[in-house]
């Protein structure tokens, strides 16, 4: 019996790591691709099929699915899009050329990837596309707004998808996990120490209380998960006759999704200022 085939983007640490493993100890075979060669040296040393891959280089993209194919005799049967970070900060203190490296990695780097996968898989005549998003893709929260926007746009991109595939076996899934373990939040910060000008910002004493919370953070958040909850959801979005359109992996996520469906604006905005 052939294995099931996936690609799955950012595997150095965190989501795409622990999804990767998981999935290759239940059989399938699984393609995993980082951006740093030193880190793809890991993966394969670890047991992964593994290959370079940087989402916001085309070329790198082109090279990764050539040899995927020529590897998997021309067949690829699911695509997990889950490279991203993201860039904190208030909105009027993060740089343009910030904001756009933000979208360049977790929206068109995403776009570009599945655009390249769908042909692919509309020649086999089926398909399983899914996209890592947040429950900050369901709601926002104050100084997070490039990751917020970034989020909301892969929420469209994917539900529109969904619609415009809807006449294929090609089945596409939104993963939203909130809090989980990984080194998500280490490089968020040195993305904020990068872009943002804490002195010169109105929001120094807000930046001032987050740089503490941060340096002084030990052990898990409150309801996070290890990141194995994610991929609970990723072999479900795979493996059933009808995936869903949406999986909720924390508290939180089904917390603030179901707010959202409930409240008004401005409740909702009261609650969500005390969370940030």
């Amino acid at each position: 019996m052939t294995r099931q085939s996936i690609l799955i983007t950012g595997c150095s640490s965190g989501i795409g790591h622990a999804v990767a493993h998981d999935l290759h100890v239940k059989g399938y075979r699984v393609f995993a691709t980082a951006r740093k060669l030193e880190d793809v040296a890991r993966l394969e040393r670890e047991g992964l099929e593994a290959l370079q891959l940087d989402v916001t280089d085309e070329a790198s993209i082109d090279a990764a699915l050539e040899e995927i194919l020529r590897r998997s005799g021309g067949r690829l049967d699911a695509l997990f899009n889950n490279a991203g970070y993201g860039q904190p900060g208030a909105l009027e203190d993060i740089p343009t050329e910030a904001l756009r490296a933000q979208f360049e990695t977790n929206v068109f780097g995403m776009h570009t990837l599945t655009c390249k996968v769908l042909p692919i898989m509309r020649t086999q005549g089926y398909g399983r596309i899914i996209y890592n998003s947040s429950v900050l893709g369901l709601v926002s929260l104050r100084y997070r707004g490039a990751y917020n926007a970034s989020k909301h746009a892969i929420e469209a991109l994917a539900d529109t998808m969904r619609l415009e595939l809807s006449d294929t076996d090609i089945h596409v899934s939104l993963i939203e996990p909130g809090p989980i373990t990984s080194s998500f939040r280490a490089n968020a910060y040195a993305h904020f120490k990068a872009h943002i000008d804490v002195e010169h910002s109105a929001h120094y004493e807000a930046y001032q209380k987050a740089i503490a919370r941060f340096e002084g953070h030990t052990g898990k958040d409150p309801f996070e998960l290890d990141a194995l909850a994610v991929s609970t959801k990723v072999h479900h979005a795979l493996s059933a006759r009808r995936p869903k359109a949406r999986y909720y992996v924390t508290v939180p996520t089904w917390l603030l999704g179901g707010l959202k469906r409930l409240l008004g604006t401005r409740t909702l905005d009261r609650i969500l200022l005390r969370l940030a």
